[in-house]
C-alpha cells in the first residue's frame, strides 16, 4: 500500500524534517530516490520545503537542520563566520557529520547508492563541497543562488564530478551573493567534469518562477 509521511524527527542528534511518498505507478516499488535539502545561514529544518514540491513524487526527501546557532537566530553550516565566503576546510565538521547522518541505517527507505543534493545560498556551498569531496555518494547537485567555496583547485584537478549533472540558478540582482560568485561556481563545476545546467533572472537572493521551473524540469530529466 502506499503511504505518505511529512514530519520533523530526531536521528542522532540531528532535527531533520523528511518527506517519505511511495506512491508507485508501474515501477514495482523498490528503495525511494533521495533528496537531501541544505538550508541556508540563519535558517532551518523548514525553510527549504518551498522548493519540496519541485521535487519528483515518489521520493525521499531530508531537509536537516544546520550545526550551529547563529546569533541572528536560525542555524549554521560552520563553527565561525570568520569570512563572508567560506573555504572548503570551513565546511569538513559539518561534510563529516553529514556523511554519518545520510545512511541506509538511518533512513532504510531511501536508495543511497548516490542521493541529489539541493543547496541554497551557503547550503549551496556545501552541496558543493559535499558532491566535489563524496562523488561516489551523489548522482546530481543543484546550487540555488550559491557560490563555490574557496580551495576547491586540487580536488577539481581529479574531476570528480565527471558524468554528474549541475544545476545553478541565480538572480542578475543578487546583493547578498553576487551574480559572478554563482558564475565562477558553474565554471568550476564543469572543470569538475559535471555537465551544468544553469538558470539566470532579474530577481535578488531567490528564486524566479522561470528557475523553479528550471530545476523541476532538471531533477524530471534525471
Amino acid at each position: 500500500m502506499a503511504s505518505e509521511i511529512n514530519q520533523v524527527i530526531e536521528v542522532n542528534g540531528w532535527v531533520v524534517r523528511l518527506s517519505q511518498n511511495d506512491r508507485r505507478q508501474n515501477d514495482g516499488g523498490g528503495l525511494l530516490p533521495v533528496f537531501v535539502m541544505l538550508h541556508g545561514w540563519t535558517g532551518d529544518e523548514n525553510v527549504m520545503w518551498v522548493f519540496a514540491s519541485r521535487l519528483p513524487p515518489a521520493s525521499l526527501i531530508l531537509s536537516p537542520r544546520g550545526l550551529y546557532p547563529t546569533p541572528m537566530g536560525g542555524y549554521n553550516w560552520q563553527p565561525q563566520n570568520v569570512r563572508a565566503f567560506p573555504d572548503v576546510d570551513d565546511f569538513k565538521p559539518a561534510i563529516e557529520a553529514l556523511s554519518a547522518l545520510l545512511t541506509p541505517g538511518n533512513f532504510p527507505a531511501g536508495d543511497w547508492s548516490q542521493a541529489s543534493l539541493v543547496g541554497f545560498s551557503q547550503g549551496a556551498a556545501l552541496a558543493y563541497t559535499f558532491a566535489l569531496t563524496h562523488p561516489e555518494r551523489v548522482k546530481s547537485v543543484a546550487g540555488l543562488s550559491g557560490f563555490m567555496p574557496g580551495g576547491t583547485e586540487k580536488i577539481v584537478a581529479a574531476l570528480p564530478l565527471t558524468g554528474k549533472a549541475a544545476f545553478m540558478a541565480h538572480g542578475l540582482q543578487d546583493d547578498l551573493v553576487p551574480v559572478e560568485r554563482a558564475r565562477q561556481a558553474a565554471q568550476i563545476l564543469q572543470q569538475a567534469g559535471a555537465q551544468v545546467t544553469t538558470c539566470e533572472d532579474d530577481v535578488g537572493h531567490k528564486l524566479s518562477a522561470s528557475c523553479f521551473r528550471g530545476l523541476q524540469a532538471f531533477f524530471e530529466n534525471q
